[in-house]
């Protein structure tokens, strides 16, 4: 086990990490850059012979009151039920733990909840498992996403297998004129303009326009894409996708309330979808739906629409974690949860 210290390192493990089947943009090196509030630590496990077989990107933050938390989005990268490069993994996580003092390690790895192996090796290795989210809420990731497989098919293959009226949304789109164009790093003013109409429209916070410029700093333009929807010139729909690896991610999405019915959304799908085929992709990721597939859900709508391009429905498998301080955790946990009901009960009242 070792960390990542250098240049020389970096490049490795960037390396190891796009050609890796398990890649997740946000283990990426980029990516903590983007999250430039947060110190990015990166430990690496190794074979016999020297050579990267694992690696977790560890984020860590000072919670005011409580201390350092440690975070990894969407990791490890390994062989999830190699149990060596798993030890050597956590070795690393531990030790990490000690020279920030931290008072937990959390975790949402990119690995699907019916995985009892893994499970197993995790909870071996002294972690917590926690499995019980399903709204957007109750965790930093979601856990439950739609996959679109779309390895060494073609374009007529994906498209035949979304639903009919799927594919006749994209048509219409067309027929009516809508035409999506690629953005420029100044363009993210016009998309952004677009989401503060969306989050007002579908009750959620908007981050600011200096996060997504400096997302398009860090990982634009082999990383990242900003994709407009345009009727008579006027900006209605944007889209940014994400790509690392083998996979590309549909990250955020804004729409104006004007011209919905003009079906920009879909066509914008299709094009990040043929994005990804061109790419070679193994996976196009639509990102969260809720957990709860109830048509009275006030989610239903975004399910249903991703549901729509013949994707699957994936659960992940949860929360893991390492509490150094289970007290400290345990305050932490009740006044986090306080926090996250008091801000959804102030959307609701700014809705109403």
């Amino acid at each position: 086990m070792r960390f990542v210290t250098d240049e020389k390192d970096k490049q490795e493990y960037k390396k190891f990490l796009e050609g890796h089947e398990r890649c997740n943009f946000q283990q990426s090196l980029e990516w903590g850059k983007v999250k430039s509030n947060w110190i990015n630590e990166v430990v690496l496990s190794e074979d016999e012979s020297g050579k990267i077989n694992g690696a977790v990107s560890v984020l860590i933050r000072k919670i005011p009151v409580f201390g350092n938390i440690m975070y990894s989005s969407r990791g490890p990268t390994c062989d999830i039920h190699d149990i060596e490069a798993m030890k050597q993994l956590t070795d690393g996580i531990k030790e990490l733990a000690k020279k920030h003092n931290a008072f937990v390690y959390k975790a949402e790895p990119d690995i699907e909840s019916s995985d009892e192996e893994f499970k197993k090796i995790v909870t071996n290795l002294g972690y917590n498992i926690k499995d019980d989210a399903k709204n957007f809420r109750e965790e930093i990731q979601p856990r439950y996403v739609f996959r679109l497989n779309i390895k060494d098919k073609t374009e007529d293959e994906i498209f035949a297998g979304f639903h009919s009226k799927t594919r006749y949304n994209v048509r219409l789109a067309t027929k009516k004129g809508v035409v999506v164009k690629e953005g420029t790093r100044e363009d993210l003013k016009i998309f952004h303009k677009i989401m503060i109409e969306t989050g007002a429209r579908d009750g959620f916070i908007i981050r600011p326009l200096s996060y997504f410029e400096k997302m398009y700093d860090e990982l634009a333009p082999e990383h990242m894409k900003l994709l407009l929807a345009y009727y008579e010139d006027k900006p209605i729909s944007g889209v940014i996708p994400i790509m690392y690896g083998n996979k590309t991610w549909y990250l955020y999405g804004a729409s104006s309330n004007e011209h919905r019915n003009l079906m920009p959304n879909y066509l914008l799908q299709w094009e990040m979808i043929k994005m990804a085929i061109a790419r070679k992709d193994d996976i196009y990721d639509f990102r969260g739906v809720s957990g709860v597939v109830d048509e009275n859900h006030p989610q239903y709508g975004l399910y249903r629409f991703k549901k729509g391009f013949g994707a699957t429905f994936t659960e992940f498998v949860g929360e893991v974690y390492i509490p150094f301080k289970p007290l400290t955790y345990s305050i932490y946990r009740f006044s986090e949860k306080t926090f996250r009901n008091l801000r959804g009960l102030k959307t609701k009242i700014k809705k109403s």
